[in-house]
C-alpha cells in the first residue's frame, strides 16, 4: 500500500513536512472526529502521568498545534513547544495569541537534534510525533539527553492492540474510514491513510517499551487507552 507522505530513511522528513503542511489548518478539526473527541481524554490522561509542578521546566516535542503544550503551562510550567512544521507552529501560535496563554515558546526545531542543553528538561512529552521520526531509537536518546536526571519522558501514540480481534477491526477503520477525513477536509486521502502506513512501520507502545528498557530508564511503564488503540509509555531517566 503505497502513500505519498510515507518514504522511509533520508527523505522520511521532508515527506511528514509536507504531509503537516497540508493538513494543519484543518488538523484539530479532524483530531475530533476521527477519535470522536476522544484524544482529549487521551492527553489529560498524559498530562496526569507527568505529574508536572509549578516551575518545572517541559518539553513539548511533535507540539502540534499546542494542545499538551498548553495543558502543561495550565499546570505551572514553564514550556518550550517544539516541532519542526512551520505551519503547524502558525497555528499554535494563532491560539496562543488568541487564548492569551503565557508560560509557553513555540519553536521550530529537530526532535533529532533538539534546541536545549543536556540535562535541562523535568518533563518531557511527545504525541503522536514518535512515529514520524526516522529514527526511533535516535528520537528517545535525543529526548534522554534534554532530560534531567529523574526527568519524566511521556510518549502517546497510535497502539498496536494486543488482542487479535480488537486489532482487525480497529486496522479495519484506519484502512477504509479514516482516509476518508483526508479526502473530504484535505482533497487527499492519503494525508491520513498515512496513519495506517506509518503505523505498520512503527514499534508501537511495546516495542517503545523495549526500547526505554534498553536506554536504562527507570519506572517504565506502558498504559493502554481504549484497549491499546492508544498507548502512552511512561520512563523516568536514571540519575
Amino acid at each position: 500500500m503505497d502513500n505519498k507522505f510515507y518514504e522511509a530513511g533520508e527523505k522520511r522528513a521532508e515527506k511528514v513536512n509536507d504531509l503537516f503542511a497540508a493538513i494543519a489548518p484543518r488538523y484539530d478539526l479532524i483530531n475530533d472526529l476521527q477519535s470522536f473527541g476522544l484524544h482529549r481524554y487521551w492527553k489529560r490522561k498524559l498530562i496526569k502521568l507527568a505529574q508536572v509542578k509549578a516551575g518545572d521546566k517541559a518539553m513539548d516535542l511533535c507540539c502540534g498545534t499546542g494542545d499538551v503544550a498548553f495543558a502543561l503551562a495550565a499546570q505551572g510550567a514553564e514550556v518550550l513547544g517544539v516541532d519542526f512544521s512551520g505551519p503547524m507552529l502558525t497555528v499554535a501560535k494563532q491560539r496562543q495569541q488568541r487564548d492569551g496563554v503565557t508560560k509557553v515558546e513555540f519553536v521550530r526545531g529537530d526532535a533529532l537534534n533538539l534546541p536545549a542543553p543536556d540535562s535541562s528538561v523535568d518533563v518531557l512529552t511527545i504525541s503522536y510525533g514518535l512515529r514520524n521520526l526516522a529514527d526511533f531509537e535516535g528520537g528517545l536518546k535525543e529526548m534522554l539527553r534534554v532530560l534531567k536526571p529523574g526527568g519524566r519522558l511521556l510518549v502517546l501514540d497510535f497502539g498496536v492492540p494486543d488482542n487479535k480481534l480488537w486489532r482487525f477491526g480497529y486496522f479495519q477503520y484506519l484502512k477504509w474510514f479514516v482516509p476518508v477525513f483526508g479526502r473530504l477536509f484535505c482533497g487527499d486521502s492519503d494525508t491520513h491513510a498515512y496513519i495506517l502506513k506509518s503505523l505498520q512501520h512503527y514499534p508501537a507502545q511495546r516495542g517503545v517499551e523495549k526500547l526505554m528498557h534498553q536506554l536504562q530508564c527507570k519506572n517504565v511503564q506502558v498504559v493502554n487507552l481504549l484497549g491499546g488503540v492508544m498507548g502512552i509509555n511512561y520512563g523516568v531517566k536514571g540519575k
